[in-house]
């Protein structure tokens, strides 16, 4: 545990790092290696067109009696799913977006 005598001499200097430009604030955050936000939603879909061509190929695989049918159904289910998720998350996106636009300047 600090003492507040510690927790005072780290705010000033935080506050002296800011003012000099240090790169702990915003600067640091725009200069992120191809953007954390944009790979999380990059992985995100990539991972969503995976899940549904995992659901394909079992379906396939069903029509040939070469796949279990529970499994066919979970992955179509799961498949179902991801495509739920993913359209629920665009509306919020254009949601957002068209709030944003009615915002008064």
């Amino acid at each position: 545990m600090s003492s507040p005598t510690q927790a005072m001499t780290a705010a000033i200097n935080a506050y002296a790092d800011a003012a000099k430009g240090g790169g702990r604030g915003l600067e640091s955050r725009d200069a992120a290696p191809d953007g954390q936000f944009a790979n999380l939603v990059k992985n995100a879909l990539r991972e969503a067109v995976e899940i549904g061509k995992h659901s394909e190929k079992m379906t396939l695989a069903a029509i040939t009696d070469r796949a279990d049918l529970n499994q066919v159904v979970t992955a179509v289910a799961e498949a179902e799913l991801t495509l739920q998720t993913v359209v629920a998350v665009r509306d919020k996106v254009i949601e957002s977006y068209k709030q944003i636009i009615r915002m008064p300047m």
